[in-house]
């Protein structure tokens, strides 16, 4: 039997999207635990072999059971508007803010899902002092974003922006029920039921009481779906992010040569320098060039179905379509495969 979210009448004008570098922190390092292991991540794992080595993440593994409950403290869902993201920084401060009260009941529902880990030594240190526990595990979390997640979070952030704007694309074609169809094998929308069955989901339904669903993609949450329900938080649904395949696709000279004589030196800059959304005046400062040049260059290749762009509070952000990023960064002789 399935997980299932039960959408009322008010449920689906309150459905929104998120991107979190905190939880995609935390699916990173649940990735390293991982004995299941895709393609996609290779190329990261072999990247960060050296900062994994000069890590102790034995602490934050420890309530990651591999088939059971992470306390929700370790990723509290966004609270801010997707066009208005909240940083890392942002998001380890509420994570540091953990009532100890709460810290402890989540840890000791986490360690309850791993036989003798309640009572082990790190377990009993944990329970015996939660506010401690949330410094030493927020402290780690941070070590964590700085040595394996950061350096690639621009490029990381745009994957999980384009598969945003695609969502709300089916989102706005389809309704929920298009919204849903490809979203993961593992879900489905029937009757006005969003249901999960990825393991080890709880079993059972959840009424959302108005609250509706916070859908959040992850590059590291594959190949799995992981959903939260904290009473004090929205629904969540982390689910795995499209276009992971163009992470680890670097354009090679010979490509770069042949965008140039197709679009034009300018042009193909914009385009292949676009690895997350900007402005006219933020790309008019890094290549350079006069805005109203780079407005008229925005245009050719938003016309070329290229680019898209979207609005956010006074800015218009530019970026690039699947098409777009399929020009600018072309497959190496080594094929990374195309996530789904």
């Amino acid at each position: 039997m399935p997980l299932r979210f039960r959408f009322g009448a008010d449920d689906a004008a309150r459905c929104r999207f998120a991107v979190s570098p905190l939880c995609e922190t935390h699916e990173a390092v649940r990735t390293l635990k991982r004995s299941r292991r895709h393609g996609y991540h290779l190329p990261w794992l072999r990247r960060t072999r050296r900062a994994v080595a000069e890590l102790d993440l034995s602490e934050l593994w420890f309530f990651m059971p591999a088939d059971g409950y992470t306390p929700d403290f370790l990723g509290p869902p966004p609270g801010t508007p997707f066009t208005s993201p909240a940083s890392f920084e942002d998001e380890l401060v509420l994570m540091r803010a953990t009532d100890p009260a709460v810290a402890h009941e989540e840890m000791s529902r986490s360690l309850a899902c791993t036989p003798g880990a309640a009572g082990s030594p790190l377990g009993r240190m944990m329970l015996g002092d939660p506010a401690r526990a949330v410094r030493r595990l927020a402290d780690l979390t941070e070590r964590a974003w700085h040595a394996l997640v950061a350096p690639d979070w621009p490029r990381l952030r745009a994957v999980l922006e384009a598969d945003v704007a695609y969502r709300s694309r089916r989102l706005a074609d389809g309704g929920l029920e298009g919204l849903f169809a490809d979203l993961h094998p593992t879900v489905g929308w029937a009757g006005g039921t969003l249901s999960l069955t990825t393991p080890p989901a709880p079993l059972g339904g959840l009424e959302l009481g108005g609250r509706g669903v916070l859908l959040m993609p992850s590059v590291f949450v594959w190949p799995d779906v992981v959903s939260g329900f904290a009473p004090r938080w929205q629904p969540t649904v982390i689910y795995p992010a499209r276009g992971m395949g163009a992470l680890e696709q670097r354009p090679v000279p010979e490509a770069a040569v042949t965008l140039v004589r197709l679009l034009g030196a300018s042009r193909a800059a914009i385009l292949t320098g676009l690895d997350e959304p900007a402005s006219t005046t933020e790309l008019a400062r890094r290549h350079a060039l006069a805005p109203s040049s780079v407005s008229a260059h925005l245009s050719v290749l938003r016309q070329a179905a290229l680019l898209t762009s979207r609005r956010q509070g006074h800015q218009v952000l530019y970026e690039r379509t699947p098409l777009g990023t399929s020009l600018a960064t072309p497959s190496t002789t080594t094929p990374t495969p195309s996530a789904p």
